[in-house]
């Protein structure tokens, strides 16, 4: 009776280590459309940087993609308007955004391996990077919260049963 009990323990965890996830590196080479992404928030290049603001904060986004006809020209982040206009003083009414914006942003494709964008935000120290069509218009906006997600999903067990505060040693001395 208990060795029946045990294989069906025993079966139950075969089964459910066969559906987990694998992290490795061939995980990274999935192409980028396996992300779950947002669909990304774009605004023409003559508009004011105030108009920027708004729509960040009506669609509470951080990140813009800039476009010109559609076709991407550039991307503006919070930290642009924080360095750029604010910082120098100057009013978010009255410069446009192309003048602040990233120009010219390293873009990808849907079929793009997700190793590439890792690359790409570690070696170009971006929190946001673009994803556009074969017309170069933009189709999703990739972020460093939507990678960590994807890596996540492969350990749901371990993030999920982790206490509600880390478990650290005494910050002060026991007895005397």
């Amino acid at each position: 009776m208990e060795d029946d009990i045990l294989d069906e323990e025993l079966s139950m965890m075969y089964e459910e280590s066969a559906k987990m996830k694998v992290l490795d590196s061939s995980t990274f080479m999935k192409p980028v459309k396996n992300l779950r992404v947002k669909k990304p928030l774009t605004l023409q290049r003559d508009r004011t940087v105030q108009d920027a603001v708004t729509l960040m904060n009506q669609k509470r986004g951080s990140c813009l993609l800039i476009t010109d006809k559609n076709r991407l020209v550039g991307i503006l982040t919070e930290r642009d308007i924080i360095r750029k206009a604010l910082g120098e003083g100057k009013s978010l009414s009255s410069i446009k955004v192309e003048e602040i914006m990233t120009a010219n942003p390293e873009a990808f494709e849907p079929d793009d391996s997700i190793a590439f964008i890792i690359n790409a935000m570690h070696v170009g120290s971006y929190r946001h990077v673009p994803v556009v069509d074969e017309q170069n218009q933009p189709v999703a906006i990739v972020s460093v919260r939507d990678i960590l997600s994807f890596i996540a999903e492969h350990f749901t067990e371990e993030v999920i049963n982790l206490p509600p505060h880390p478990i650290r040693k005494t910050k002060e001395r026991e007895g005397a």
